[in-house]
């Protein structure tokens, strides 16, 4: 489970002195414990990462929201951030992989833009937080198109 590795990665940060990812953590393991009690019971391993990639894209926009502000201190902070989360999650799936699972999806939805939301629904269904909803969207488009 991701929440045991952010408690002893927590530890450790705390015996290191590292104020960034002490915080990054604390405010990833604030993030699952609020959707276990919104849940009302346990997350499983899928769900986290579903919580940990939402955390993720959040700070992949305040990263490009500061640099359009001019504010490089503030993005480089956010950087930090966004790598601390992503050693969490599993390895982004490299765009060939993942124009194939697409491919499979088309064909077996007939094809033609009126299957977007269905092609969409089953690679997102079958990659989970390997990949950026925004990729897979643009990609299903430009499969579609």
């Amino acid at each position: 489970m991701i929440i045991d590795r952010l408690t002893e990665d927590m530890k450790a940060a705390m015996k290191a002195g590292d104020k960034t990812r002490l915080g990054t953590i604390r405010m990833l393991m604030s993030e699952l414990k609020n959707a276990k009690i919104a849940k009302g019971d346990d997350l499983d391993e899928a769900e986290e990462e579903k919580i940990l990639a939402s955390y993720a894209k959040k700070r992949k926009e305040s990263i490009a929201a500061a640099r359009d502000a001019g504010r490089e201190e503030m993005a480089g902070k956010e950087e930090q951030e966004y790598s601390i989360t992503m050693e969490y999650l599993p390895e982004q799936m490299g765009e060939d992989d993942l124009r194939e699972i697409v491919r499979k999806h088309i064909e077996a939805s007939g094809g033609g833009m009126q299957a977007f939301g269905l092609v969409m629904k089953a690679v997102m269904a079958e990659v989970g937080s390997q990949a950026d909803g925004r990729t897979v969207s643009a990609l299903v488009k430009e499969m579609l198109s």
